[in-house]
């Protein structure tokens, strides 16, 4: 029996496989959250994406909220205002940062008090140009009440 057929099938499959589109990949890096005090009903999430291709984040969910929206703060004058906003632009390659002070994710009717130190688990949904989906799981690290921006200690301070 000859190998060729089998070799030129195997060929066939490796160039059909270089011809699909690489799905999709969405990176998170610095992902953290809040800490709350106990009986506060909300908190923010924040963490930097970045695309392999233009993309948009459509959704969040975690287990410890009730609701979970992505959130634009706003300043009118001296006034700051939230809104919710559908999706996330993530165009490829360039790191989009969720910061207090700007897009963030709002975790809503907390189940629980999220201490200092905890991990909360958040699933990302990220649509490509193409309408496909992708989920990403993220383990957001507790941070102070008093945390800002950064990782480690290295944390910049709000004043009252």
């Amino acid at each position: 029996m000859s190998m060729q057929p089998i070799k030129r099938g195997l060929a066939a499959l490796v160039l059909m496989g270089l011809a699909l589109p690489a799905l999709a990949q969405t990176t998170v890096s610095d992902a953290w959250v809040r800490a709350s005090v106990p009986h506060q009903q909300s908190t923010g999430a924040f963490m930097t994406l970045t695309a392999s291709s233009d993309s948009k984040l459509v959704s969040v969910a975690s287990p410890v909220a009730k609701t979970v929206q992505v959130h634009e703060m706003t300043m009118n004058g001296d006034v700051m205002g939230m809104r919710e906003v559908k999706a996330v632009e993530l165009p490829a390659g360039k790191a989009v940062t969720l910061d207090p002070n700007g897009l963030h994710v709002m975790l809503m009717g907390l189940n629980n008090q999220v201490k200092e130190g905890d991990k909360v688990p958040l699933t990302l949904t990220i649509e490509d140009g193409k309408g496909a989906k992708e989920t990403v799981e993220v383990e957001a690290e507790v941070r102070p009440l008093n945390a800002e921006t950064g990782g480690g200690h290295d944390h910049m301070h709000m004043n009252h």
